[in-house]
């Protein structure tokens, strides 16, 4: 009998992988329905949008005017990260993300602890932006009809309500949409991507009109300290990077789009962070961040002297963030679907309709549990959470890159990390930096998470592993939903 350090630490082959996922064949459990540019505005769409309609109101009082600097140490790192999650897409192209990338390169042990940090960025995630779209939503129906959904009805418990309705409402919309197929969402996601592009844009034309340099002079009144708390604050703003690499079994041509998507996606997002976040500091004293919602809307509406402007990006926001939640959840329920295929978890999250060819059950599940998040939570205690999760999956892919290196050197790789080995073990740094600054709260809440995590490996995954059995990950048949 195989010691515990051996079953704890076995590795799934990337060639079995492949050869379960269909990647070098065509075939997939999963339809192969999506191609490069939708891929991109799927890496593009989850992240604009996530961070900057609403993060600046909990990161400008953190660091002040060097927010800027905190969005570009956040992206520096996760940019050394996006180039190591390239290579790895290309070279192991399936649904599990950075979960899939442990299990071949760390382990089985460690892969549920990576998927369980998975669990906790994407779920949070999608939590956090439907609060922010909760606040655009409010901001849009006073410019136009002159009322607001009451704080009852549109805020969280602590903060004086009893339920945020409209964000529970967001994630049943996605839900919806996400059950009826993964083309339909991709193009979707396409169309509302290409509406906030348009909307950021006009916004950075718009806020010029307000520069004042003036608003620099304290450019960083709490130090550097204070500029890496509020990367940390920000750092889920990169989430939909790691999003690229969970439609790894519905992509065309995985090994050539996958790693093209995430490097394309980078480029983009990078560019319209900083271009936003300097005009919005510039148009904007950085006291009046501090508790404002729908922020890039009342920025506007001060430049400008008009409603119009603020309007219409309220507009934007509503269209665009509903983008962000969308990608976000299909991401949680692909990494469900792969750790379900694996034995992990149980079955019900590996069935998939045969008429849509998506996972029914698993997406209806997924936005049950972040209807709850998202109707009871605050959002900057989600952020927080998001931030962290999405660290540690980082840091593991940075990590993955080297174990694959060496365990399977001659693995056809369609990308290979520039700089190696500097590039990943600097993004190792960079990912534990920003992880030191967080709330001590917020780790040792994500320590309980990954410790439960494990308990359940213990007690259900390790027993049920099919690698362990040796079993090949079959679908589950059955969902007719």
């Amino acid at each position: 009998m195989a010691s515990l350090a051996n079953q704890v630490l076995r590795r799934k082959p990337v060639v079995a992988m492949s050869a379960e996922t269909g990647a070098d064949t065509g075939g997939s459990e999963l339809k192969r329905s999506i191609g490069l540019v939708q891929l991109s505005m799927f890496g593009i769409g989850a992240t604009i949008g996530t961070g900057i309609f609403f993060v600046l109101a909990q990161a400008v009082p953190v660091a002040g005017p060097a927010t800027l600097i905190s969005f570009v140490v956040a992206g520096v790192v996760a940019g050394l990260t996006a180039i190591c999650y390239a290579e790895l897409a290309g070279a192991v192209p399936v649904s599990g993300s950075s979960y899939s990338y442990a299990y071949a390169t760390l382990g089985e042990m460690p892969a549920m602890a990576v998927g369980a940090c998975l669990l906790l960025e994407y779920g949070v995630s999608a939590a956090a932006v439907s609060v922010g779209w909760s606040q655009y939503l409010n901001e849009l129906l006073n410019n136009i009809f002159g009322f607001q959904i009451p704080d009852a009805l549109s805020q969280a418990p602590e903060q004086g309500g009893i339920i945020n309705l409209p964000a529970v409402v967001l994630v049943c919309l996605c839900g919806v949409l996400l059950v009826r197929g993964a083309s339909e969402s991709a193009k979707t996601n396409a169309v509302m991507v290409t509406i906030k592009l348009l909307i950021l844009a006009l916004f950075v034309v718009v806020g010029l009109g307000g520069w004042n340099s003036d608003h620099f002079a304290n450019f960083a009144p709490f130090g550097f300290s204070g500029i890496m708390s509020a990367a940390g604050i920000i750092f889920f703003s990169y989430i939909g990077l790691d999003a690229v690499s969970t439609a790894g079994e519905e992509v065309k041509n995985p090994h050539r789009n996958m790693p093209l998507a995430i490097l394309i996606a980078l480029v983009a997002v990078t560019g319209v962070y900083i271009a936003v976040v300097a005009v919005a500091i510039g148009a904007q004293e950085p006291s009046a961040f501090k508790d404002q919602e729908a922020g890039l809307s009342a920025i506007l509406e001060q430049v400008t002297g008009s409603a119009w402007p603020g309007t219409l990006l309220a507009a934007g926001a509503v269209v665009s963030i509903f983008s962000v939640t969308l990608v976000v959840i299909y991401g949680q329920t692909r990494i469900l679907f792969a750790m379900s295929r694996d034995g992990m978890i149980p079955s019900l999250f590996h069935r998939v309709n045969p008429r849509t060819m998506t996972p029914v059950h698993n997406t209806v599940v997924v936005c049950v549990l972040i209807s709850i998040l998202a109707g009871f939570i605050p959002i900057n205690f989600l952020a927080e959470m998001t931030s962290i999760g999405t660290l540690v999956a980082f840091l593991v892919v940075s990590i993955g890159v080297v174990v694959l290196r060496r365990t399977a050197p001659d693995i056809p790789r369609s990308f290979k990390v520039p700089g190696y080995p500097v590039t990943p073990v600097l993004s190792v740094v960079g990912c534990l930096w920003i992880i030191k600054d967080l709330r001590p709260v917020t780790i040792y809440v994500f320590l309980v998470w990954v410790a439960v995590a494990l308990v359940w490996y213990f007690c259900y995954g390790i027993k049920h592993s099919r690698l362990g059995r040796g079993e090949p990950a079959g679908l589950t048949t059955g969902d007719t939903a």
